[in-house]
């Protein structure tokens, strides 16, 4: 809650239209602080409520309190520890935003798989990265920091390549 009134007063609203509880804090039950965002929903501070770094049960817990409509989970080519929590939040039609969306790891090394689809595309590592993320689920939505206008173009562009079935089970692999 405290939180939350800092945000409004700093960004000098009087909604924030979405709030996301960035992580649990582990000194807090959790359902103690879903049922503050509820309240803060409830009394107009927010309109919508996200949660981050949140795993299956935290997330079917957080929906009997509250609606959720998004989830920013670590998760990449390199990192699926939450595939249980995406098809949560496609049965339930909560958006899935990934964080850390391009960590390819040893996958972008030189004739490796990544490498060899992308060249393949005419494309970037990182631009076959956001493609494979947008092809494994429609609830997908990656955000991928950026230092200047090429590399957001670059992107951006992402968006365009289609991967095949195959490709996006190699790079599943």
């Amino acid at each position: 809650r405290e939180a939350c009134e800092g945000s409004l007063r700093r960004l000098k609203l009087d909604t924030i239209d979405l709030y996301q509880l960035h992580r649990p804090d582990p000194r807090v039950a959790f359902e103690d602080s879903v049922w503050a965002l509820a309240e803060l929903r409830e009394e107009g501070k927010i309109r919508h409520v996200g949660l981050s770094n949140v795993g299956v049960k935290e997330l079917v817990m957080a929906l009997d309190i509250v609606p959720i409509v998004s989830v920013q989970n670590r998760y990449n080519l390199t990192d699926r520890s939450s595939e249980a929590v995406i098809e949560t939040c496609e049965r339930e039609g909560i958006a899935f935003i990934p964080w850390f969306p391009l960590a390819t790891g040893k996958l972008a090394s030189p004739g490796g798989n990544l490498d060899e689809i992308a060249t393949r595309h005419d494309a970037t590592p990182a631009q076959v990265a956001l493609a494979w993320l947008l092809a494994k689920s429609p609830v997908m939505l990656p955000i991928p920091g950026t230092s200047s206008v090429e590399h957001l173009e670059e992107n951006v562009a992402a968006t365009g390549l289609e991967l095949s079935d195959e490709e996006v089970a190699t790079l599943s692999g």
